[in-house]
Order: structure tokens, then sequence, then C-alpha cells
């Protein structure tokens, strides 16, 4: 008598399917064309729109003073705020489609907008 289970050759086929949806869920997923992203930077009065891909330092006057939102290497962060509590600079990095920071004490708030298969920009308001 055999211990186990043999394998059979319909066997090593599902195996073999499964390594190639999860290859193909990966790329789909992670290797996306990012170029259609952009960052919305909004106060109480005005609005700035730059790409994803820019390397901007941007200075955003709010009633409290100037929010400084850096956009570099992809990702966007606020460096700087004249808040007291600073939860937005401790928010760290926003980087995808749909994530975003805010200062509401001075009143800044920044998010990244767009899709990443090339159709344009979210049909999204603020």
């Amino acid at each position: 008598m055999k211990a186990g289970f043999p394998l059979k050759p319909f066997d090593f086929f599902v195996t073999g399917a499964a390594i190639l949806l999860t290859v193909y869920c990966a790329f789909a997923v992670y290797a996306r064309d990012r170029g259609n992203e952009r960052v919305l930077v909004r106060n109480s009065e005005e609005s700035w729109v730059y790409p994803l891909d820019a390397e901007e330092t941007v200075e955003v006057p709010g009633p409290l003073g100037i929010t400084v939102v850096e956009i570099r290497d992809m990702r966007v962060h606020v460096l700087s705020s004249p808040c007291a509590n600073q939860t937005c600079v401790a928010s760290g990095h926003v980087n995808s489609a749909g994530q975003w920071v805010a200062c509401l004490p001075n009143k800044v708030f920044v998010m990244i907008e767009g899709t990443a298969d090339g159709d344009g920009v979210d049909s999204g308001t603020w």
C-alpha cells in the first residue's frame, strides 16, 4: 500500500494555471502605467494641479500660515504646517489615486486623482 496521494497530470495542469494566474494578477495590479495621475492641492480660496511625476515643493497659504507640500518620486506629503497637532505631517506619503492628506486647521487639502489605465481623471469631485 502506498502512502499519500500520487499526483496526476491534471494536478500539474491546475497548479501551473494557478501560478500563471497569480503572476498575471500581480503584473496587472503592480506594474500599471501611472502617467495619468495628478496631484490636486487646494486651500479655501484656490487650487493647483501638478502631475504626480513632478518634482515640486508647493507653499500653500492658509489662515494659520504656509503649509509646505512636497511632490517627489511619485509620492506626495506635507513637509511642514503651522497647525498645532501636525497630524498632516505625521500622516506620511500618499502615492495612489484616491489617497489624500489634509491640514484641517489650516484648510489645506491634497489629493491624488486619476486612473492607472489611461482613461483620464476620475469622475469624483471635491
